[in-house]
Order: C-alpha cells, then structure tokens, then sequence
C-alpha cells in the first residue's frame, strides 16, 4: 500500500551519504600486456585518483597507493594523464603536477622537473624512445605557455619543445609506425569546440618535426581527436557540416565517413584533454560513440559503405571504451544502474562486470523513468530536456496536487544533460520532486548550430529556455507553478542567478559555484577560459555594457526568491568572490540567502564529506523555503 503525503515531504532511503559513500569516478581505459588499466577517483579519498588493473578471472588490483594522486590541472580541467606500456606507467601526479614513472610494486619516481610545469595527454614514441606531450609552463609572469613536448621517459627532464605556433596543443597521436604525428591546436579567443587547427608533420633525424602541414587552414571549424590508421590514413572529427563527424584527412581533403545516422555527432566539447571518441580498427572498420538528443550508444561503421550497425548493449552515456583484438572494454552508463566497466566482445555477448561505479543498489521501482521533451521557447525555438517524475513506491502526492519542481542546469554552457542514472536525481524525485534536466540552447549533442546559438546571448537564451521549460512542465499538470525551483553549477549557476534576478518564475534557487559578476570574472579566471566570455558575450572592455547588463549582481532589484550557494575556496575558474558579492549584497537587502564554502575544494567538489553536506544542505534549504517536512 502507499501513504498519500505532500509531495516533496516522501521518506526516502536514498540519503546524501547513499549517494556519496561507495561511489568512484571510473575513467580512462588502457590496455597493456594482458591487463585492463582505468583511472578511479574516491571521495572518500578526499577525491583522490587512483590507478586499478584487472586480468580476466581476476580482481580489480589498486597499483597508486595513497597518497599518489592520478590528476593533471593542465587547462585546469585536466584529462588523460596516463599512459601504460610494457609494463610502466607514467602518470601526473596532483599535488606537484610531475610526471612519474612506476612499476606495478615498485615506488614512482621523478621525470619531470619540480616546479613550473603540468603535463597531460601522453603518447608513447616507441621508435624514438620518449614520450610525447602536451606541456603546459607556468614558469613567470602572464599566461602559462601550452607546448607539445618530447620527453626522455626514464630521467629528469623538462623537455624539447617540438610546436609552439599556438595558444593551445592538444591531442598529439603517433602513427602506428612511428613515422608520422597529428595534433591539434587553436589561438584566443576560441575554445577548441569553436575552431581549432589540424597539423601533422614526419620527423627528421633528431626527432624534431618535419613536413609540417597545416590541414584545414581558414577554414573555422572544431576539429578534434586525429587518429592514424594502420596505413599511415589520417582520420579526425569535424563539425564542418553542422554535426561532428568522422573525416578521412588527405592534404586539405576531408571526406566524410557518415555512420548513416542522421542528427547524431561522434565528438564533443574537449574540456577533457585527450578524449577519444572514435576507435580506428585492425580491419578497417570504425568503432565510435555516437550521441542523439542526449543518448549515447556504440556504432560499428564500415567506412566503405557508410553503414553501421548499434552495438547490442543498453547505453544512456559512453564514458570511455577500448577494443583490443576481439575484445571491447567499456565504461557504460545505462539509465537503471550506476556505470560500469564491462568486458565483451563486439557483439557485447556475456559481459563480464570488472567494476561499478557505486557499491548502492537501488531496486528499479524506485528509478524515475525518464522522458525526452522539447519545449517552444522565445522567437519560435524549441529546447530539450530530460524530465523525471517524483517516484517512490510508498508514497503518492495528494490527488490534484502538481510536484515541486527542480530544474536541474548543467554548466559549460557547453555540457549535455543525459537520461543515464543519477542518484543525485533519485534522490530528489524519491522525494517527491519532479526534475527537469535542461538541454538550454548551447548545449552539445543537437549540432553545431544549436551549440553556437548561445554565442553573443549567454545569460540570456539559457534563462529563457530553464524559464521556458519550467512554465511548460506547470501547463502540463507535471509541476506546481508555485514551488519551483532552479539549481546549476558554473555556467549553470550563472543561470541560475539570472533567472532569480531576471524572472519571477522560481521560488527558490541553489548556485554551485556559479558566476554573479560577468566582467569579474572576464578579468580573473584561468588562460583556459579567460576570452571564451568574448564568443558568450562579446569581446571586453569594448561591450562592457553587456557584462554589466547580464551580471546578477548590478540587477538585484527584482531578486526575492531565497538563494543557497555553494563555493569551494580553491576554485581557480570561478573564484570564491562570485559567490561571496551576491551573498552579501542580497543580506544587505534582506533577501534570504544562505552561503557554504568548503576548503580544499576546487571547481566542483571532490571530497565525500562536502558533496555529502552540500546534498544535505540544498535539502533542508528547499525544505525550509516550500514548507515541507
């Protein structure tokens, strides 16, 4: 039987802790000598990131012993910062950002200098014996300096710099041969999902480049992840034709290799230095992940053909895969159960579960089914979204009673909302709230278009679109028009802000290190981003007046809705002041506001007590604000 209670007032077993405890962040696969390698973040080890192997028949074996930390800062969001081969591993490790060469066993030692550098993004040069890199030095004054290096892999070195003509380099990839290299690299005020260069060269005697070419000169467009074949064929990802494909490059040549599938990208915004997206194959087939409206599956593409077949296995999001000979390796979100790294083949026959991504389990008739809705929004657009119903089997709100709503914003702007499963979600819609997820314009995964559509109206498309969305949600009877409530991080945060300062559509809202003032931050952030506000808004000083009309903190006169705000004090991207300004300019006028800020923690938080009490805060929060018990 169910109890009929208010909604948003329903018991729950999914606690903060529940979603917190027991969880790790599974990421960058590799294979080496019969081991399958990844990268596992903790919270419960203050977000350490460690370095687990797994041999078939075997258990997942940890080789970073605390207190090693697998993460690079290099762009400040870091990447892949690992590399296996016969048997060493290479990685960066956080606390000093230098390379380390290890042994299963054996204690790390020192490759790289001790002061002034980040490294990410290693390849193994095997002809030439180093390793090849992007460096990124910190050494002196203004900018740091983004180069793609040649390092000696076994002793102290800074290394050879061997391209420099560039704000950014990223993604180097060394034919199988040894005999030719790609990477990509792009100059402000672009990020590299806006319009990025394509090089490849050979190399001389002394290892330098030789031959460089330029692919795809004038051309503005987002080219991504270079990959050779076994015939020396250069292959990348463009969105040149609206949506990210796969291109086979000769000279400034670019052919498509459609996957046959229509709306769909192979790519996306690299805020992760070296993601793959696709994987080139022994026997020329390809195999890639493909995104549609926020879903993501595995595609088996004949390049001759441009057919391709979906790989069988249920998939909301791709966070990395792997095929090694007749085995593939995956770390697969579904939408009923945490993510997981999966051992199959490529017809993804008996999988083999190496590991999960939580220890939680949570029977399926607590999971909100999801639904994919589109919205109108202003001037005749249409946005997306990813909207859970409140769901607990012992409960029910009152009959003729609408759900409290969250509009849940991702940050970015650039991020995708995904049906996979969330226990941060279930834990709300096991509450008796309704969810929103918002793919506001901006957002990736809908095309080139829709993605650039943001440029020039940040701070405003993306608030009429969570505006939009929730008013559209209360038409349909799925929300209460009085209790809803906006919540984002970054980016998200901005709208967030924006919306409460803006609009009167919300009755609460929750900032997680959000922005409050857009020409601060255009005057104090990291090299990474310090001119991406000049694609979101416009170049600065010249359009000052857009920072300040778009700021929150200039426009509190119609700010009334309670506000919670989250801030680690460690944030290099958007520094602690953010939240501090509008927290005490909205005490000043009386309005509601509560702030936390956590130390130790940076752009997002890391640590299992701090996520735990954020959870718990934002909780009480809307408890405190709707009324609820």
């Amino acid at each position: 039987m169910t109890t009929t209670r208010k909604y948003g007032s329903w018991a729950s077993p999914i606690s903060a802790a529940a979603v917190v405890e027991g969880s790790r962040g599974l990421s960058s696969l590799a294979f080496d000598d019969g081991y399958l390698y990844w990268v596992e973040s903790r919270p419960l080890e203050g977000g350490r990131s460690t370095i687990m192997r797994w041999g078939p028949g075997g258990e997942p074996e940890e080789l970073l012993p605390l207190p090693w930390n697998a993460r690079t800062r290099v762009h400040e969001y870091g990447g892949r910062c690992v590399l296996v081969a016969g048997g060493t591993i290479w990685f960066s490790n956080f606390a000093d950002q230098r390379i380390y060469r290890m042994n299963p066993g054996s204690e790390p030692e020192a490759v790289t200098p001790a002061e002034g550098f980040r490294f990410a993004a290693f390849v193994l040069d095997r002809v030439r014996n180093r390793l090849i890199c992007v460096r990124e030095d910190h050494r002196g004054d203004g900018e740091p300096r983004n180069t793609l290096v040649a390092l000696a892999p076994d002793r102290v070195t800074e290394g050879e710099v061997l391209f420099d003509d560039g704000d950014f380099v990223s993604a180097p990839c060394i034919s199988p041969d040894g005999s030719r290299i790609a990477f990509t690299s792009w100059r402000h005020p672009n990020m590299p999902w806006d319009n990025t260069s394509l090089w490849s060269a050979t190399f001389d005697q002394r290892g330098d480049l030789a031959g460089l070419t330029l692919h795809n000169d004038g051309t503005s467009e987002a080219v991504l992840d270079p990959q050779w074949r076994a015939d020396n064929a250069l292959f990348a990802v463009s969105d040149r034709d609206n949506w990210w494909q796969i291109y086979r490059v000769t000279g400034e040549l670019f052919s498509s290799v459609s996957p046959g599938v229509e709306h769909a990208e192979i790519g996306g915004p690299d805020w992760s230095i070296g993601r793959h997206y696709y994987q080139l194959l022994d026997d020329y087939s390809i195999l890639a992940q493909s995104a549609r409206a926020g879903v993501e599956s595995l595609l088996l593409i004949d390049p001759t053909t441009s057919i391709s077949r979906e790989l069988p296995i249920a998939s909301a999001a791709i966070i990395d895969f792997l095929a090694v000979a007749e085995q593939l390796f995956l770390i697969n979100a579904p939408v009923d159960s945490a993510a997981k790294i999966l051992a199959t083949d490529l017809d993804c026959k008996a999988p083999t579960l190496v590991r999960a991504a939580s220890d939680t389990r949570v029977d399926t008739l607590w999971i909100a089914p999801f639904q994919q809705v589109s919205f109108p929004g202003t001037g005749g657009t249409r946005s997306h979204g990813i909207y859970l119903p409140p769901t607990n089997p012992q409960f029910k709100g009152p009959d003729g009673e609408a759900p409290p709503l969250i509009v849940s914003v991702h940050g970015g702007p650039t991020a995708v909302a995904s049906p996979a499963f969330k226990l941060n979600h279930l834990f709300w819609t096991s509450r008796g709230f309704a969810v929103l997820d918002i793919n506001y314009r901006g957002s990736t995964g809908f095309g080139r278009a829709y993605r650039r559509s943001l440029y020039g109206y940040w701070g405003l498309y993306d608030v009429e679109d969570a505006v939009a969305g929730a008013a559209w949600l209360a038409r349909q009877g799925l929300a209460d028009p009085e209790r809803l409530i906006i919540r984002g991080g970054s980016a998200g945060g901005l709208t967030t802000l924006s919306a409460l300062a803006f609009h009167d559509t919300f009755s609460a809202g929750a900032s997680y290190y959000g922005v409050s003032d857009i020409e601060a931050l255009a005057k104090d952030t990291h090299k990474f981003e310090s001119r991406y506000l000049d694609q979101l808004i416009g170049p600065y000083p010249e359009r000052i007046d857009l920072y300040r009309a778009r700021s929150p903190i200039h426009h509190l006169e119609g700010f009334n809705a309670p506000l919670l705000l989250l801030q680690g004090l460690d944030d290099p991207i958007v520094p602690p002041n953010q939240s501090e300004m509008i927290y005490e300019a909205l005490k000043a006028r009386g309005v509601p506001a509560e702030y936390l800020a956590f130390e130790g923690e940076s752009h997002g938080f890391r640590k299992a007590e701090n996520q735990i009490r954020a959870l718990e805060a934002e909780r009480d929060f809307y408890s405190r604000v709707l009324g609820l018990a």
